[in-house]
């Protein structure tokens, strides 16, 4: 396609505009619906002629969309709560291991890491007092930063945190690219199919799959920049919204409010003000 996209179903609709409306896109199974208000979209790629076609691996692909000027975080998160756990279906005791991807430092990747400052992490309140939160979920968080202020790619310090803690799944939380600017901070994709941090941004580093951790790896993400090039620009020219600063802040709640509900579905929203301070 030549167009930069980490979403499924940006890259579907650009498949379909460029092959024209007689030819049919095998390998893929797409539908739209509501969740509580916000517009959804599905995105299936079943076999190869999928990810062929998309550039994608195969998986589930699930975007929620943002109204314009959305700035209540409760309802989103909710929402995005709701498909988390349908894209999730963990069982009760089940473990999970949050990768907050992405570098702090630079606001438009700083996603992840903003994301994991707002999460209710149980594994080490389950071993050190058993008796207060014994029945909750085991979550824990890793930031494993960027390559040029570690020296390690982010799937070694993740498989590092993997083969300690011995999650059912991971969850990495990370900011996607789009070619759409109405799209940039305005959909949150879910995926099964794990992720290559920077590949938004094309640099590409080693994959976190299943087959790289051994763990299910599930993806959370906000197209949060774009390439010059889909505006007519230079390409390689990395654009973002001039408010990104503000856009991160509510994004970054956004999601971890969302996954707090997901992996502990027995605590109300309300409740987590006293667990997470500063949330």
């Amino acid at each position: 396609m030549g167009i930069r996209t980490d979403l499924a179903m940006e890259a579907k609709a650009l498949w379909e505009k460029s092959a024209g409306k007689t030819t049919k896109l095998a390998g893929v199974r797409a539908r739209e619906r509501e969740r509580d208000g916000f517009a959804v979209t599905d995105v299936h790629i079943l076999d190869r002629r999928g990810e062929a076609a998309l550039g994608k691996p195969a998986g589930r692909y699930v975007t929620l969309e943002l109204p314009p000027l959305a700035r209540d975080v409760r309802p989103a998160a909710q929402a995005l709560a709701a498909e988390l756990r349908r894209l999730l279906r963990l069982q009760p005791g089940q473990g999970v291991l949050v990768a907050g991807l992405g570098n702090e430092a630079v606001t438009p990747d700083a996603l992840g890491p903003l994301c994991l400052r707002g999460l209710f992490l149980t594994r080490h309140l389950i071993r050190h007092l058993p008796e207060q939160f014994g029945g909750v979920r085991p979550v824990s968080a890793v930031a494993p930063g960027v390559l040029a202020t570690t020296g390690m790619e982010s799937l070694e310090l993740v498989r590092g945190a993997v083969r300690h803690v011995r999650p059912a799944c991971v969850l990495a939380v990370d900011a996607l690219a789009a070619a759409a600017p109405e799209r940039l901070c305005r959909m949150f994709q879910l995926s099964d199919a794990g992720i290559v941090p920077g590949s938004g941004v094309g640099n590409a580093r080693a994959a976190l799959q299943k087959r790289t951790l051994g763990v299910p790896v599930f993806c959370l993400g906000v197209p949060t920049v774009l390439d010059a090039g889909t505006l007519g620009g230079p390409r390689g020219m990395i654009v973002t919204p001039r408010d990104i600063d503000a856009q991160v802040r509510f994004l970054g709640r956004v999601a971890a409010d969302a996954v707090n509900l997901a992996l502990h579905p027995e605590i109300s929203y309300d409740d987590f003000a006293q667990f997470i301070p500063n949330r």
